[in-house]
C-alpha cells in the first residue's frame, strides 16, 4: 500500500547540484525506513542513502557518496529529500525511492515497495 512518487531528476553539468523529491504515503514513519537507490545501465542497483524518522533521525550512506549527499524528511508534507552535491559523471543513473520495514538497510533485498525512478544525467 505504500506509494512513492519521484521528481526533480534532470540533467547538470559536473560540479553541479540536484535535490531529489520522494512524496510518500500509505506508510507510517516509525515503522518504516525510506532509502534512495540508482542503476546506471548494465549495472546492479545500488543503496545510496537511507533515513529512519522516530525519536531519533538514523541516516546512512553508501561510502560513494558519503560527504556531497544528504538525506533528509520532511515529516509536514512526508516527502523525502536527497539532496546532491559536486556530482560526478559516475552518479548518472535512474534514481529510485524504495520503503522498508528494516531498520537502516541499505540492502536491495530489504526493500519491495518502489517508487517509478527519476533519471539524473551529469555532464563533464
Amino acid at each position: 500500500q505504500v506509494q512513492l512518487v519521484e521528481s526533480g531528476g534532470g540533467s547538470v553539468q559536473t560540479g553541479g547540484s540536484m535535490r531529489l523529491s520522494c512524496a510518500a504515503s500509505g506508510y507510517d514513519y516509525s515503522s518504516y525506513s525510506l532509502a534512495w537507490f540508482r542503476q546506471a545501465p548494465g549495472k546492479e542497483r545500488e543503496g545510496v542513502a537511507t533515513i529512519w524518522l522516530g525519536r531519533d533521525t538514523f541516516t546512512h550512506y553508501s561510502d560513494s557518496v558519503k560527504g556531497r549527499f544528504t538525506i533528509s524528511r520532511d515529516s509536514a508534507n512526508n516527502t523525502v529529500y536527497l539532496q546532491m552535491n559536486r556530482l560526478k559523471p559516475e552518479d548518472t543513473a535512474m534514481y529510485y525511492c524504495a520503503a522498508s520495514p528494516v531498520f537502516g538497510s541499505l540492502r536491495l533485498s530489504a526493500y519491495n515497495a518502489w517508487g517509478q525512478g527519476t533519471q539524473v544525467t551529469v555532464s563533464s
